[in-house]
Protein backbone atom coordinates (compact mmCIF):
# COMPACT_ATOMS: atom_id res chain seq x y z
CA UNK A 1 0.00 0.00 0.00
CA UNK A 2 1.29 3.45 -0.87
CA UNK A 3 1.86 5.96 1.89
CA UNK A 4 0.58 9.49 2.47
CA UNK A 5 2.59 10.36 5.60
CA UNK A 6 5.87 8.99 6.96
CA UNK A 7 7.23 9.85 10.42
CA UNK A 8 10.66 8.79 11.66
CA UNK A 9 11.54 9.31 15.33
CA UNK A 10 9.36 12.41 15.30
CA UNK A 11 9.02 14.41 18.50
CA UNK A 12 6.27 17.00 18.83
CA UNK A 13 5.60 19.59 21.49
CA UNK A 14 4.96 23.16 22.53
CA UNK A 15 7.63 25.10 24.39
CA UNK A 16 9.17 22.72 26.91
CA UNK A 17 6.19 20.38 26.84
CA UNK A 18 6.66 17.15 24.88
CA UNK A 19 3.27 16.09 23.53
CA UNK A 20 4.49 13.15 21.45
CA UNK A 21 7.83 11.53 22.28
CA UNK A 22 10.05 10.08 19.55
CA UNK A 23 7.81 7.87 17.40
CA UNK A 24 7.90 6.30 13.95
CA UNK A 25 4.82 5.40 11.93
CA UNK A 26 3.21 5.60 8.51
CA UNK A 27 -0.25 6.64 7.34
CA UNK A 28 -1.46 4.75 4.26
CA UNK A 29 -2.69 6.61 1.21
CA UNK A 30 -6.40 6.51 0.38
CA UNK A 31 -7.33 4.91 3.71
CA UNK A 32 -9.21 5.89 6.85
CA UNK A 33 -6.76 6.17 9.73
CA UNK A 34 -8.00 6.58 13.31
CA UNK A 35 -5.86 8.19 16.01
CA UNK A 36 -7.00 6.93 19.40
CA UNK A 37 -5.74 7.36 22.95
CA UNK A 38 -6.62 8.95 26.28
CA UNK A 39 -7.01 12.69 26.78
CA UNK A 40 -3.65 14.42 26.45
CA UNK A 41 -2.14 11.55 24.48
CA UNK A 42 -1.06 13.76 21.58
CA UNK A 43 -3.79 13.07 19.02
CA UNK A 44 -4.61 16.69 18.19
CA UNK A 45 -0.92 17.61 18.26
CA UNK A 46 -0.23 14.96 15.66
CA UNK A 47 -3.02 16.35 13.45
CA UNK A 48 -1.51 19.82 13.82
CA UNK A 49 1.84 18.48 12.65
CA UNK A 50 0.35 16.74 9.62
CA UNK A 51 -1.45 19.98 8.76
CA UNK A 52 1.86 21.85 8.96
CA UNK A 53 0.74 24.05 11.85
CA UNK A 54 3.66 22.93 14.04
CA UNK A 55 7.09 21.65 13.13
CA UNK A 56 8.79 18.59 14.67
CA UNK A 57 11.19 19.30 17.51
CA UNK A 58 13.24 16.29 16.40
CA UNK A 59 13.04 13.59 13.79
CA UNK A 60 10.90 14.04 10.70
CA UNK A 61 7.28 13.99 9.60
CA UNK A 62 6.75 14.11 5.85
CA UNK A 63 3.52 14.47 3.92
CA UNK A 64 4.47 12.80 0.65
CA UNK A 65 3.92 14.51 -2.67
CA UNK A 66 1.58 13.32 -5.41
CA UNK A 67 3.57 13.18 -8.64
CA UNK A 68 4.88 16.71 -9.11
CA UNK A 69 2.81 18.55 -6.49
CA UNK A 70 2.35 18.63 -2.72
CA UNK A 71 -0.64 16.88 -1.21
CA UNK A 72 -3.42 19.30 -0.34
CA UNK A 73 -4.59 19.08 3.25
CA UNK A 74 -7.96 20.17 4.67
CA UNK A 75 -8.22 20.36 8.45
CA UNK A 76 -11.47 20.46 10.45
CA UNK A 77 -10.86 21.34 14.09
CA UNK A 78 -12.89 19.87 16.94
CA UNK A 79 -14.02 23.30 18.11
CA UNK A 80 -14.02 26.44 16.01
CA UNK A 81 -14.54 29.81 17.64
CA UNK A 82 -16.63 32.32 15.76
CA UNK A 83 -17.29 35.82 16.99
CA UNK A 84 -21.02 35.85 17.61
CA UNK A 85 -21.08 39.56 16.78
CA UNK A 86 -20.08 38.82 13.17
CA UNK A 87 -23.04 38.43 10.81
CA UNK A 88 -21.66 35.22 9.27
CA UNK A 89 -24.11 32.88 7.59
CA UNK A 90 -23.71 29.14 7.06
CA UNK A 91 -23.13 29.64 3.33
CA UNK A 92 -20.42 32.22 4.01
CA UNK A 93 -18.64 29.93 6.48
CA UNK A 94 -18.61 27.05 3.99
CA UNK A 95 -17.43 29.39 1.20
CA UNK A 96 -14.40 30.32 3.32
CA UNK A 97 -13.04 26.88 2.48
CA UNK A 98 -12.61 27.92 -1.14
CA UNK A 99 -10.40 30.88 -0.23
CA UNK A 100 -7.72 28.52 1.10
CA UNK A 101 -6.54 27.94 -2.48
CA UNK A 102 -7.44 31.31 -3.97
CA UNK A 103 -6.20 33.96 -1.60
CA UNK A 104 -8.36 36.44 0.34
CA UNK A 105 -8.54 39.06 -2.42
CA UNK A 106 -9.88 36.86 -5.20
CA UNK A 107 -13.60 36.44 -5.75
CA UNK A 108 -15.32 33.09 -5.95
CA UNK A 109 -16.18 32.02 -9.49
CA UNK A 110 -18.91 29.76 -10.82
CA UNK A 111 -16.91 26.60 -10.10
CA UNK A 112 -16.30 27.71 -6.51
CA UNK A 113 -19.97 28.41 -5.93
CA UNK A 114 -20.90 25.03 -7.43
CA UNK A 115 -18.43 23.33 -5.07
CA UNK A 116 -19.90 25.13 -2.07
CA UNK A 117 -23.43 24.15 -3.08
CA UNK A 118 -22.39 20.53 -3.61
CA UNK A 119 -20.72 20.08 -0.21
CA UNK A 120 -23.62 21.79 1.56
CA UNK A 121 -25.93 19.29 -0.12
CA UNK A 122 -23.68 16.40 0.95
CA UNK A 123 -23.83 17.58 4.56
CA UNK A 124 -27.59 18.23 4.37
CA UNK A 125 -27.25 21.88 5.39
CA UNK A 126 -28.55 23.59 2.26
CA UNK A 127 -31.69 24.64 4.11
CA UNK A 128 -29.49 26.36 6.72
CA UNK A 129 -27.61 28.50 4.16
CA UNK A 130 -28.88 31.88 5.37
CA UNK A 131 -28.90 31.14 9.08
CA UNK A 132 -26.36 32.54 11.51
CA UNK A 133 -24.08 30.09 13.29
CA UNK A 134 -25.42 31.13 16.69
CA UNK A 135 -28.83 29.78 15.63
CA UNK A 136 -27.52 26.26 15.08
CA UNK A 137 -27.24 23.22 17.30
CA UNK A 138 -23.87 21.65 18.02
CA UNK A 139 -24.45 18.93 15.45
CA UNK A 140 -25.47 21.44 12.80
CA UNK A 141 -22.39 23.56 13.50
CA UNK A 142 -20.13 20.54 13.17
CA UNK A 143 -21.66 19.68 9.81
CA UNK A 144 -21.07 23.27 8.66
CA UNK A 145 -17.38 23.15 9.53
CA UNK A 146 -16.93 19.75 7.93
CA UNK A 147 -18.57 21.18 4.80
CA UNK A 148 -16.03 24.02 4.94
CA UNK A 149 -13.23 21.42 5.01
CA UNK A 150 -14.78 19.50 2.12
CA UNK A 151 -15.03 22.72 0.10
CA UNK A 152 -11.23 22.93 0.04
CA UNK A 153 -9.34 21.14 -2.70
CA UNK A 154 -7.86 18.30 -0.69
CA UNK A 155 -6.10 14.96 -0.89
CA UNK A 156 -5.98 14.48 2.88
CA UNK A 157 -8.89 15.30 5.20
CA UNK A 158 -8.00 15.76 8.88
CA UNK A 159 -10.89 15.57 11.37
CA UNK A 160 -10.46 16.23 15.08
CA UNK A 161 -13.16 14.35 17.05
CA UNK A 162 -15.71 14.74 14.23
CA UNK A 163 -18.60 12.95 15.97
CA UNK A 164 -17.82 13.48 19.65
CA UNK A 165 -20.89 14.53 21.63
CA UNK A 166 -23.20 14.79 18.63
CA UNK A 167 -26.76 13.59 18.33
CA UNK A 168 -27.50 10.47 16.31
CA UNK A 169 -28.51 12.10 12.97
CA UNK A 170 -25.48 14.42 12.93
CA UNK A 171 -23.07 11.62 13.84
CA UNK A 172 -24.51 9.34 11.16
CA UNK A 173 -24.36 12.07 8.51
CA UNK A 174 -20.71 12.76 9.29
CA UNK A 175 -19.85 9.05 9.35
CA UNK A 176 -21.44 8.69 5.91
CA UNK A 177 -19.36 11.55 4.54
CA UNK A 178 -16.17 10.00 5.95
CA UNK A 179 -17.05 6.79 4.12
CA UNK A 180 -17.82 8.70 0.91
CA UNK A 181 -14.49 10.56 1.06
CA UNK A 182 -12.74 7.23 1.41
CA UNK A 183 -14.63 5.93 -1.65
CA UNK A 184 -13.39 8.94 -3.61
CA UNK A 185 -9.78 8.01 -2.83
CA UNK A 186 -9.23 10.66 -0.16
CA UNK A 187 -6.90 9.91 2.76
CA UNK A 188 -8.92 10.51 5.94
CA UNK A 189 -7.22 10.90 9.32
CA UNK A 190 -9.46 11.36 12.32
CA UNK A 191 -9.05 11.44 16.07
CA UNK A 192 -11.53 9.53 18.17
CA UNK A 193 -12.29 8.32 21.69
CA UNK A 194 -14.60 5.65 20.28
CA UNK A 195 -13.11 2.16 20.26
CA UNK A 196 -15.87 0.96 17.90
CA UNK A 197 -15.00 3.69 15.41
CA UNK A 198 -11.30 2.81 15.54
CA UNK A 199 -12.11 -0.87 14.98
CA UNK A 200 -13.75 -0.18 11.60
CA UNK A 201 -10.97 2.09 10.34
CA UNK A 202 -8.45 0.78 7.82
CA UNK A 203 -5.50 1.81 9.97
CA UNK A 204 -5.11 2.75 13.63
CA UNK A 205 -2.47 4.71 15.52
CA UNK A 206 -2.70 4.24 19.30
CA UNK A 207 -1.09 7.06 21.28
CA UNK A 208 -0.19 7.78 24.86
CA UNK A 209 2.28 10.66 24.52
CA UNK A 210 4.06 8.44 22.02
CA UNK A 211 2.90 5.96 19.41
CA UNK A 212 2.20 2.71 21.23
CA UNK A 213 1.27 0.82 18.08
CA UNK A 214 0.38 1.53 14.45
CA UNK A 215 -1.20 -0.76 11.89
CA UNK A 216 -4.43 -2.66 11.17
CA UNK A 217 -7.05 -2.43 13.96
CA UNK A 218 -6.77 -6.10 14.88
CA UNK A 219 -3.05 -5.77 15.48
CA UNK A 220 -3.18 -2.43 17.32
CA UNK A 221 -6.30 -2.66 19.50
CA UNK A 222 -5.13 -5.56 21.61
CA UNK A 223 -5.55 -5.95 25.36
CA UNK A 224 -1.81 -5.47 25.88
CA UNK A 225 -1.61 -2.30 23.78
CA UNK A 226 -4.77 -0.74 25.23
CA UNK A 227 -3.60 -1.52 28.76
CA UNK A 228 -0.31 0.23 28.04
CA UNK A 229 -2.08 3.27 26.61
CA UNK A 230 -4.92 3.63 29.13
CA UNK A 231 -3.61 1.81 32.20
CA UNK A 232 -4.87 -1.52 33.44
CA UNK A 233 -7.26 0.12 35.90
CA UNK A 234 -9.18 1.69 33.01
CA UNK A 235 -9.53 -1.40 30.88
CA UNK A 236 -12.43 -3.78 31.46
CA UNK A 237 -12.98 -7.02 29.62
CA UNK A 238 -16.50 -8.41 29.19
CA UNK A 239 -16.25 -11.62 27.22
CA UNK A 240 -14.68 -10.65 23.92
CA UNK A 241 -15.59 -6.98 24.35
CA UNK A 242 -13.24 -4.29 25.60
CA UNK A 243 -14.54 -1.28 27.48
CA UNK A 244 -12.43 1.78 28.23
CA UNK A 245 -13.76 3.47 31.32
CA UNK A 246 -13.32 7.17 30.80
CA UNK A 247 -15.89 9.96 30.26
CA UNK A 248 -15.72 9.58 26.49
CA UNK A 249 -16.48 5.87 26.58
CA UNK A 250 -19.56 5.63 28.75
CA UNK A 251 -22.31 3.81 26.86
CA UNK A 252 -24.86 6.01 25.14
CA UNK A 253 -28.57 5.26 25.07
CA UNK A 254 -28.49 5.72 21.30
CA UNK A 255 -25.43 5.26 19.16
CA UNK A 256 -25.05 5.44 15.41
CA UNK A 257 -23.64 2.40 13.66
CA UNK A 258 -20.21 2.90 12.09
CA UNK A 259 -20.20 1.73 8.52
CA UNK A 260 -17.78 -1.08 7.72
CA UNK A 261 -14.91 0.24 5.68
Amino acid sequence: MSRAVIAKDVELGYGRHVAVAASSFEIPDGAISALIGPNGSGKSTLLNAIAGLIQPRAGSLEVLRISDRPRRVAYVLQTTSVNDALPVTVAEVVAMGRYAGKGPLRRLDREDRATVAAVMDRMAITDLANRHLTELSGGQRQRVFIAQGLAQDHDILLLDEPISGLDLPAAQAIDNVIHDEHSRGCTVVLTTHDLAEARVADHVILLSRRVIASGPPGEVLTVANLSEAYGSSLLHIDGDELFIDDPHHHPATMRHEHRER
